[in-house]
């Protein structure tokens, strides 16, 4: 069988796995705030979120597979080999945030493991002056600009939708609030795990489509539709296995969440991330909720948010992408130096 094709499956196996864990560490984002106001139970909550993950495969073009894949490395540079070490670095430090509990993106992850490879084997072929060359600098800068604003901007919609509905509900009892909102939240839960994978499928598409193309499989970058089938269907797996210690740091430790306050925290994600995808812009949807769930929390009174926590979190998203990047790196050299090829 010819090596070069079993490369590409091997790699698009990697990429699927990484789909898989993504699902699996950003099931928090997804479910907390509907498991931590007891709207649902773990598995009915994981189970709702999954299936409208995979449904987002129906909605969508692909554009932020498109940035993902073409717009962030020069693709000139990329090799099958390239594209492996990333998806390592970048399953390494997802599992690793994992074990701690921490809801760092996956999103940040990948594409710090990808840039990493890259530049790694441009250091090992051109020399290490010329390692910024492997990267499309003008899709680092927007990538990090959202970094910053994706959050800020679910903390202030989310924000704004708690004090809406303070205003319109002023005369209803906090008791009847809760019953209206509860049944709101199976809505606004599912709007965002629609949202959820409409942005973070996009991602493997893109790594699996640009491994086609550097492979020869694909003379140009149109994403098939048996890839985005298989993102979603991954993702959604991911999602329906559930990742438990994240979860509890999100839906609980965070702030604690009443059902209305998961409803606004869930929409404002949502309408962030829809946002972005319309602008074919990779996101984090874990930046994006802990930013609404602070603004939710934030409206009663700045102490209701564990700022400490709040603070961890917030070094492990600096941390995410030059990490995974160390990683990406590390392993490209490794297999430059065990196997020769780069």
């Amino acid at each position: 069988m010819d090596t070069t094709l079993i490369l590409v499956a091997l790699i698009i196996a990697v990429a699927l796995a990484f789909d898989y864990i993504n699902g699996f560490h950003d099931a928090a984002n997804s479910v907390a705030t509907i498991i931590a106001t007891r709207v649902l139970s773990p598995f009915q909550a994981v189970a709702w979120a999954a299936f409208w993950n995979f449904i987002a495969a129906f909605a969508f073009e692909t554009g932020v597979a498109s940035t993902v894949g073409k717009g962030m490395v020069d693709l000139k540079i990329v090799t099958p080999y390239v594209i492996l070490a990333g998806l390592l670095g970048a399953i390494t430090w997802d599992l690793i945030t994992w074990y701690f509990g921490l809801p760092t993106s996956s999103s940040h992850a990948l594409l710090g493991g990808y840039g990493g490879a890259a530049m790694a084997k441009v250091a090992m072929t051109m020399g290490v002056s010329h390692i910024f060359e492997a990267l499309v600098i003008d899709g680092w800068i927007r990538t990090i600009a959202f970094i910053v604003i994706s959050p800020l901007l679910g903390m202030v919609l989310a924000y704004l939708l708690m004090i809406a509905i303070f205003w319109i509900f002023r005369r209803a009892s906090p008791t009847k609030m809760d019953n209206w909102f509860r049944m709101l939240q199976l809505l606004s839960s599912a709007i965002f795990s629609f949202a959820h994978g409409t942005n973070d499928a996009q991602k493997t598409m893109g790594i699996i489509t640009g491994v086609l193309v550097t492979a020869g499989y694909l003379n140009t970058f149109v994403v098939p539709i048996p890839v985005i089938f298989a993102a979603h269907i991954a993702i959604g797996l991911g999602t329906l296995s559930g990742g438990w210690r994240i979860i509890r740091t999100m839906g609980g430790r965070l702030t604690r969440l009443k059902p209305r306050g998961g409803f606004s925290a869930e929409t404002a994600a949502a309408m962030s991330i829809l946002f972005a995808t319309y602008l074919k812009m990779p996101v984090s949807t874990t930046h994006v909720i802990a930013g609404a769930i602070v603004g939710v929390g934030s409206i009663q009174r700045l102490k209701a948010v564990r700022w400490g926590l709040a603070t961890n979190i917030i070094w492990a998203w600096v941390m995410t992408i030059p990490a995974s990047a160390f990683v990406g790196a590390v392993v490209m050299f490794f297999i430059q130096l065990a196997f020769g090829k780069n």
